[in-house]
């Protein structure tokens, strides 16, 4: 009992030291990142147009969706010959078009 007592300290001891010699690396300062390429910048920019582009995209497919669950409860009442409540006034879908992308001139 003793020999693996004395076994399981050395082995926590000899981690210890290694942890202590590695610490001063894994704390170390990295260097500052380079400045983008004008390329990288152009394709940021359009990395950004794209993605508010699919947030419209997205934003008129459920504008879309929830006028056709609209219609369809509509017509379900009307067949079961119930009146729909009236809703509330809502802005017309607005379709944002195909995605299109300008780059900025340097």
């Amino acid at each position: 009992m003793t020999v693996i007592v004395k076994k399981t300290s050395l082995a926590v001891a000899a981690a210890a030291v290694c942890l202590a010699v590695a610490a001063p690396v894994a704390w170390a300062k990295l260097p500052a990142p380079p400045e983008p390429t004008p390329e990288a910048k152009a394709k940021a920019a359009e990395t950004a147009a794209r993605t508010a582009w699919t947030g419209k995209m997205d934003a008129y497919k459920l504008c879309m969706a929830q006028d056709r669950a609209v219609e369809n409860y509509r017509a379900g009442a009307a067949a079961a010959g119930k009146q729909a409540p009236a809703g509330a006034a809502m802005p017309a879908c607005t379709d944002p078009g195909p995605f299109a992308f300008v780059a900025p001139q340097q």
